[in-house]
């Protein structure tokens, strides 16, 4: 063998070697964490343990669901995306702290801090009034308001969170201005409904169904699309105005994340979700499955922070968004 034939064949070993290291398939080699911004027992915590169960047997390592609760989950946030880009720290995200929190106030992380894995589900938003009063569809309540600027009060389930953002973008929609009423959560919102102490609320097509049902308020619009327990009630977009906005769970990872190491994740977790055993925990906890790729889910979450943040420029401008504490 002369040394051209030579050097050509240990420069095409090379090449070779170094495209099977590149194409190689990562595997993790300890336990993976999925960071919860909220307390055990809630919408996300469940999300978490839900897909982290499902997925189990497709890992060789433990999925561990690790709870860190405070300030709307920005904590829990902020912790993942300042977290090694290594695939072994997640984040249920979507909601608040990813897609209105960041635009309200200063925290340590924006959107792109992060990179998409797999969207789990998704909860739509209901606007409701109470029953029985004239606020009985979208045209009277924001005929009302252009009537009567800053009169009407709307509950949200607290300052920041993406309830409160699906009101401001409403409004920016219609041209109209509200008052602001935050509570700790979502069940003390309604009860301020419920207690005529405040005109408007959101709340989940689930309480909805069962409310309207007992006749206690008027289902309204939904933020988003039309919801599958409340058929008949029209979404905003339908009504004209363009607010595309809803409480969504998946799974994030620090932006800087190799593609393999996403691939992996996202292939092994989609396949959970295609299983029966997410299915059937799925509908025991009374989760809507709402399946997007990684590319897909972090997209929505753009488009929805656009929304909220160009709302919130709006209203600056008009001198609207007064709020009662």
């Amino acid at each position: 063998m002369n040394i051209k034939t030579g050097l050509i064949l240990v420069f095409g070993l090379a090449t070779t070697l170094g495209t099977a290291s590149v194409q190689a398939d990562w595997e993790p080699q300890k336990p993976i964490q999925i960071m919860v911004g909220f307390a055990p027992g809630g919408g996300t915590d469940q999300t978490a343990r839900l897909i982290a169960s499902a997925a189990q047997e497709l890992f060789p390592v433990p999925l561990n669901v690790v709870n860190r609760p405070g300030a709307s989950g920005t904590l829990a946030a902020e912790l993942v995306a300042n977290a090694e880009p290594d695939g072994y720290t997640l984040l249920v995200a979507g909601g608040s702290e990813s897609t209105s929190v960041p635009n309200h106030m200063e925290t340590g992380y924006r959107l792109d801090d992060f990179r998409g894995v797999v969207r789990v589900n998704r909860e739509h938003m209901v606007i409701v009034s109470n029953a029985g009063g004239e606020l009985d569809s979208i045209d009277a309540v924001v005929d009302y308001a252009k009537d009567h600027p800053g009169e009407l009060v709307y509950a949200s389930s607290g300052p920041a969170g993406i309830l409160h953002s699906a009101f401001l973008v409403f409004e920016q929609q219609a041209g109209i201005n509200m008052k602001h009423v935050p509570y700790q959560g979502g069940s003390p919102s309604l009860s301020a409904l419920l207690g005529n102490h405040v005109d408007l609320a959101i709340i989940t097509p689930g309480d909805a169904a069962s409310q309207v049902e007992a006749g206690n308020v008027n289902a309204l619009a939904t933020t988003s699309d039309t919801a599958e327990q409340l058929p008949d009630v029209p979404s905003l977009t339908e009504l004209g105005y363009n607010v595309n906005l809803e409480n969504m769970k998946g799974l994030v990872v620090p932006a800087d994340t190799p593609d393999e190491v996403v691939a992996y994740l996202e292939a092994r977790f989609t396949q959970a979700m295609e299983s029966d055993a997410f299915k059937t925990l799925a509908e025991r906890g009374n989760i809507t499955p709402g399946y997007l790729s990684g590319e897909a889910f972090h997209q929505s979450m753009t488009d929805m922070s656009s929304s909220i943040r160009n709302a919130l420029n709006s209203n600056e401008r008009a001198g609207s968004n007064e709020q009662v504490n």
